[in-house]
């Protein structure tokens, strides 16, 4: 997958910043660096008092653009500190990133996508968080995107998860008034859509290919199923939850509810606008993006509902971290940003700012979000929204499930044969640990 973070804005599933294009996340403890439980207690306290110095930070895309106007608050409460921030555009970053570490050129500080942390801590370069920073406070699946080996690095500092959003109007016309739960109740709406609200597609599915696993193993999670074994050490594709996901996704495609020739560059709003496709899975980014689209009113039109349940509802957690480069000449300081950011009046200030969603849990009671009702579901599904392992080797193993379940969704290939295949490579690749 594209080494966009698993992360932000872009459309639909295509995640390639994770969001949007699609992801990042990956990491691990080092045997040169210490063992996880060794280098997380000897993560050394932030001293008390305020901060000083020059502090170089490192942020991406839109994210890169307006951070400044946020750390001149920063400044403000730190007359003796003075933060300098450099925009990267998403695509560059991961590659940025790996050169800056390899040649020891590294900032104090830097947004980095979740899904590449294994890769950088595995390759000594982040600094273990401090004991001060209570990681409690974050939502649990943010929260062990940072955690490589045992030890955390940096905090979560936005996240994302993903939610179905669908047309009211038309699911009305469809018969339907209350929202499905279970993966049965799904199917048969998308294709009521079809049946009786005159959509040419019901849902609309990533047909495979980069960053579809974002939409996969979503459904795996919901029927109990885990890409991990043997304690998180060991890849663990081929199992039967996680066939039974696939097989139930590849339905759709199979089933005509789902287009398998659906564009690589996705259509989806203007398709959720029109009807031709009413349901699809997306971030909280795309409710801006269909009200644009939708004009005056398409507000009412639509709503978001959680991913449904099999065991349980699950969702993939993205957005992006915050984290503290070992090689800074000003870590104490570095770290008390880190800090604020992650407080959570900065964490409702930053979202009114960007729209990016907290990834403290209280902050969520601010007035400026529990307010809107879409935002408020994305919210709860948080609270269970899981992410993959922070293995080094993620980016280059995902991108053969990827492979994989496009033959799956476009040419109907065998499920199980398919997750042997994507094992078998896992196995041949190994975690990067």
């Amino acid at each position: 997958m594209s080494h966009h973070p698993s992360f932000k804005r872009r459309t639909v599933f295509a995640v390639a910043g994770l969001t949007a294009t699609a992801l990042a996340l990956s990491a691990c403890g080092r045997e040169a660096g210490g063992d996880g439980a060794d280098a997380g207690a000897s993560a050394k306290p932030i001293s008390e008092g305020k901060a000083t110095g020059e502090l170089t930070v490192w942020a991406i895309g839109a994210e890169g653009e307006k951070l400044p106007a946020l750390t001149k608050e920063f400044e403000a409460a730190n007359p003796g500190a003075k933060v300098k921030v450099t925009a990267i555009p998403w695509d560059a970053a991961h590659d940025k990133f790996a050169s800056a570490i390899t040649a020891g050129q590294t900032p104090d500080a830097a947004m980095v996508g979740s899904t590449w942390m294994g890769e950088f801590a595995g390759m000594d370069a982040l600094d273990p968080t401090p004991a001060s920073i209570d990681t409690s406070t974050f939502f649990e699946g943010a929260q062990k995107t940072t955690e490589v080996a045992g030890t955390a690095y940096g905090i979560p500092w936005y996240v994302e998860t993903r939610l179905i959003y669908y047309r009211k109007d038309l699911a009305a016309k469809a018969g339907i008034t209350t929202p499905p739960t279970d993966w049965d109740g799904l199917k048969s709406m998308a294709k009521a859509m079809q049946d009786k609200a005159g959509a040419k597609f019901g849902i609309g599915f990533q047909a495979g290919g980069q960053g579809s696993w974002q939409s996969i193993l979503p459904f795996a999670w919901s029927n109990g199923g885990d890409v991990t074994k043997d304690d998180g050490k060991a890849y663990n594709f081929d199992t039967p939850e996680i066939a039974e996901a696939a097989k139930y996704y590849q339905s759709y495609f199979a089933d005509g509810i789902a287009d398998k020739a659906a564009p690589r560059q996705p259509t989806t709003e203007p398709d959720f606008v029109s009807g031709r496709v009413p349901m699809f899975i997306s971030g909280p980014w795309m409710m801006s993006a269909v009200e644009t689209l939708g004009g005056a009113g398409f507000k009412d039109k639509y709503d978001v509902m959680p991913m449904p349940t099999k065991k349980t509802s699950s969702s993939f957690v993205g957005g992006a971290n915050f984290v503290v480069f070992k090689n800074t000449k000003n870590r104490d300081s570095a770290w008390k940003l880190v800090q604020w950011l992650a407080d959570p009046a900065t964490q409702v200030k930053w979202y009114q700012q960007s729209t990016d969603l907290p990834s403290v849990k209280s902050a969520w009671e601010d007035p400026a979000i529990s307010a809107d009702t879409k935002l408020a579901t994305f919210g709860k599904q948080l609270e269970t929204a899981q992410a993959p392992p922070t293995f080094p080797s993620w980016e280059q193993v995902i991108t053969s499930f990827d492979t994989e379940m496009e033959k799956v969704t476009k040419q109907n290939a065998d499920v199980g044969a398919a997750l042997k295949t994507v094992q078998q490579q896992a196995e041949s690749i190994g975690t990067g640990q």
